[in-house]
């Protein structure tokens, strides 16, 4: 067994265990099961990381297009992200999950996800990533609808439609490219030959903007947005979790291998798709914070949240400056960890509570003070409040706008970013503010602490300080950016 294919293979076949396992399994027996897998899934993949031989060729499925695997600076941020995210949500799940049916099911699914993920990290060009790109659709597609209600049922479906639809707007670029191209290996800083001013350039352009759509859907980017506020609030919060802080990075992960690996940055710089790509980016951030902060349901809230703080990465991507994108890698870490934490602290008020409206928690902070000094925190750090890492991401992403040769965007870009912050702290530091203190007609005597079970409290914690440690100590990150990111710009 060739060991990149271990971190792959094992959660994948672990999971298709539990689901075809017909027999009901006890409850404690099922969560040690998946608990070891998490945990052996999440040592192979660092184990992997650490190894000196780092590409397979798997096979070949013509004579040009091998499934090839390839693990470099790229596949490591998004693959530590990936098991940090993973393995704190599933445990998170073995308390949350008591009042979910089929929790086999759940966590089989589960385990099939976290595999293909690492499949789609340590992916070694377009093919094989555009495969691990479907099955993770095809695996977290029911974790969306696994309560069974209509709205999730509805939900999944509207996710399952919207990212086939851009995955096959990608592969259709993905057809033009394998024409225009000696090889589809991701290869730092572009292989495509072609001049944007020849007439294969100038349509080629237009399958850039075409693949930027269509792998912009997992991202939740204008306009094939929609189905993200409606997914996140559907599925089980843990499930939330993954889905905002991992999943749909996805996306992200994507226009990162076709902008920056395949067409490279010097073919789109200073082109129509370059100026559409910032647009629309910029569109995403200001709408997903407007309407996160009309949102009065704390789980959607936090949906189109994630639709505002994605766009924050792709607009580092798309301004194609050195410290634009460090910025946008950095936030991709921030993110993860701060909206991680933060659906799981909306399932673990919901578990607790039963509440799901924002308005129905005056007084959450005195029952649940731990959970809500973790919520005030990680809020703070998706504000962009120093010593937060994500005040670290933001930075250097109005840094690299007010740098990159981008026009008007050098201005309009950072303003954009800085009205979205501050629409963060209106729908985020309320729940703070009336939580803590809510008022002379709160019923004291009614008060009553119940803070969450410790396989609840103890990821919220973990990710809450990861999320902290990232602001306080950036200069490891960044070092180990640099040297890389030149390359690709």
């Amino acid at each position: 067994m060739y060991p990149i294919l271990l971190p792959i293979l094992f959660p994948i076949l672990a999971g298709l265990c539990l689901l075809v396992y017909r027999k009901d399994l006890e409850r404690k027996l099922l969560t040690g099961i998946t608990g070891s897998c998490l945990v052996i899934t999440g040592a192979l993949v660092i184990s992997v990381l650490a190894l000196a031989k780092k590409s397979l060729i798997l096979f070949y499925l013509t004579e040009t297009l091998p499934i090839y695997f390839q693990i470099d600076e790229i596949s490591v941020i998004f693959s530590v992200l990936t098991v940090v995210v993973f393995v704190c949500a599933g445990f998170f799940a073995f308390a949350y999950m008591k009042h979910e049916q089929k929790e086999k099911r759940y966590y089989g699914f589960y385990l099939i996800a976290f595999g293909v993920l690492n499949g789609l990290c340590f992916a070694g060009n377009l093919i094989t990533f555009y495969l691990f790109f479907e099955l993770l659709t095809l695996s977290s597609f029911p974790l969306v609808l696994h309560t069974g209600t209509r709205e999730a049922i509805m939900a999944g479906l509207k996710y399952l439609f919207y990212s086939l639809c851009g995955a096959y707007a990608s592969l259709y670029g993905i057809y033009f490219l394998y024409r225009h191209c000696d090889t589809l290996t991701f290869t730092a800083g572009g292989i495509l030959q072609a001049s944007p001013a020849s007439p294969d350039g100038r349509f080629l352009l237009l399958v850039a903007f075409l693949m930027i759509l269509g792998f912009g859907v997992k991202a939740g980017m204008f306009p094939m947005h929609a189905w993200l506020p409606t997914a996140h609030p559907a599925a089980p919060a843990p499930a939330s979790a993954a889905l905002s802080a991992v999943i749909v990075k996805a996306g992200v992960l994507a226009l990162i291998r076709v902008i920056y690996y395949i067409f490279g940055a010097d073919f789109l710089r200073g082109s129509w798709v370059q100026t559409a790509w910032l647009t629309l980016a910029l569109v995403t951030v200001f709408m997903g914070s407007m309407l996160a902060y009309r949102e009065p349901v704390l789980k959607k809230r936090l949906a189109y949240s994630t639709v505002s703080q994605l766009s924050y990465i792709l607009f580092g991507l798309a301004v194609m400056d050195q410290d634009a994108f460090m910025g946008g890698l950095l936030h991709v870490l921030a993110h993860g960890f701060i909206k991680g934490t933060l659906f799981l602290i909306a399932g673990a008020i919901i578990f607790t509570t039963g509440k799901t409206r924002v308005d129905e928690l005056h007084g959450i902070g005195k029952e649940m003070p731990l959970t809500m000094w973790c919520y005030t925190i990680v809020s703070l750090g998706l504000i962009g409040i120093p010593p937060t890492g994500g005040f670290v991401s933001k930075w250097y992403l109005a840094i690299g706008g007010l740098a990159g040769d981008i026009g008007i965007f050098r201005y309009i870009g950072p303003a954009v970013l800085l009205i979205s912050a501050l629409l963060t702290a209106g729908y985020l530091l309320p729940l703070t503010i009336r939580g803590f203190f809510p008022g002379a007609d709160y019923d004291y005597n009614a008060l009553q602490k119940r803070e969450p079970a410790r396989l609840m409290t103890i990821p919220i914690l973990f990710m809450t300080i990861l999320s902290v440690l990232i602001g306080l100590f950036p200069n490891i990150i960044t070092d180990y950016l640099t040297k890389f990111v030149s390359s690709l710009l």
